[in-house]
């Protein structure tokens, strides 16, 4: 017996696909590949454009992911304020207490630099001496880090606007954070001190001889590191002590004295010439939110003549 519509609901065929036919889910064979072949074509196109065109290429979108950069720094300021809005009366008088306790100390310091520049200007005049590398401090809030090499690089939010330029040196509070490796006009990307790439004349400790420097890679999820060079036979690690290594002032990068890192242990090269051994960075490195830039002062010239034989 047959009813009205059964037609319509017979069931299909077995050999029949009804998805076979369907035209939004059938695609040729050659769309599978498009999209790699347009992707090799733009690396290629990329690869043999001339260099001009790719720095400038660079450049602008720098330039125009620089924006976003500096608005998500100052949504970070925002934050950081209303959070601090939201500490009771009691905990901003301990740290306004704290804080002028700290500059109290930070004004005497300053002072005993102040006698000690005073004291170094006036050798120089009486040895007749070149000057001394001098730097005046820019600080810039970092805006962005690397996600791809954690411990490599940084962004900054200050460029040429501010006078910055390739090769200035970077620190911190904590000592040495890197250098300079390319600037734009409202932001340049820093080299951070544990970069494989960062290489610098340093000294261990009191001890004049210079060493070298130079960043290393870190496992993930580990403190950053480095390398010391061409350490001299007679220097050792005291037990549990470890060397503080400073920077030189004969990288003309830096100024004499400022914490790179701490070295535990050296061993004899394979020469039998020299040592070296591994550095342990400051771990602040991976929670940096200001640092400051060394900006050389143009000082006047002064002809360095010897004193005069008697």
């Amino acid at each position: 017996m047959n009813f009205p519509g059964q037609a319509a609901f017979a069931a299909p065929a077995l050999d029949s696909n009804p998805y076979a036919k369907s035209p939004a889910l059938a695609s040729p064979p050659r769309s599978q590949f498009r999209a790699l072949v347009v992707l090799a074509l733009f690396l290629a196109a990329w690869w043999l454009a001339p260099v001009a065109i790719r720095s400038w290429t660079r450049v602008g979108f720098q330039e125009f992911e620089a924006p976003a950069w500096l608005a998500f720094g100052r949504l970070g300021e925002i934050q950081e304020y209303w959070s601090l809005r939201n500490h009771k009366q009691l905990d901003l008088i301990e740290a306004g207490r704290d804080l002028a306790r700290m500059n109290a100390a930070q004004t005497l310091l300053l002072q005993q630099a102040d006698s000690a520049r005073e004291e170094v200007r006036r050798l120089e005049d009486l040895l007749r001496l070149p000057n001394l590398a001098q730097f005046h401090y820019e600080i810039a809030r970092v805006i962005r880090r690397d996600q791809s090499a954690w411990w490599q690089q940084i962004v900054i939010g200050k460029g040429t606007a501010d006078g910055l330029q390739e090769g200035q040196g970077v620190v911190y509070a904590g000592g040495v954070v890197g250098r300079i490796v390319n600037v734009f006009a409202h932001t340049a990307v820093v080299e951070l001190v544990s970069s494989p790439g960062f290489r610098v004349t340093a000294n261990l400790g009191d001890d004049p001889r210079a060493v070298i420097f130079q960043g290393a890679e870190a496992p993930p999820f580990r403190p950053p590191v480095g390398e010391v060079h061409s350490v001299d036979l007679g220097v050792n690690t005291k037990g549990t002590e470890p060397l503080l290594l400073v920077s030189s002032s004969l990288s003309g990068r830096f100024p004499q004295g400022l914490t790179i890192g701490k070295v535990f242990q050296l061993e004899t090269d394979t020469d039998g010439l020299r040592k070296s051994g591994p550095v342990l960075l400051n771990p602040r490195l991976s929670d940096l939110h200001e640092v400051a830039v060394l900006v050389p002062l143009t000082a006047p010239a002064r002809n360095p003549q010897p004193p005069s034989a008697r």
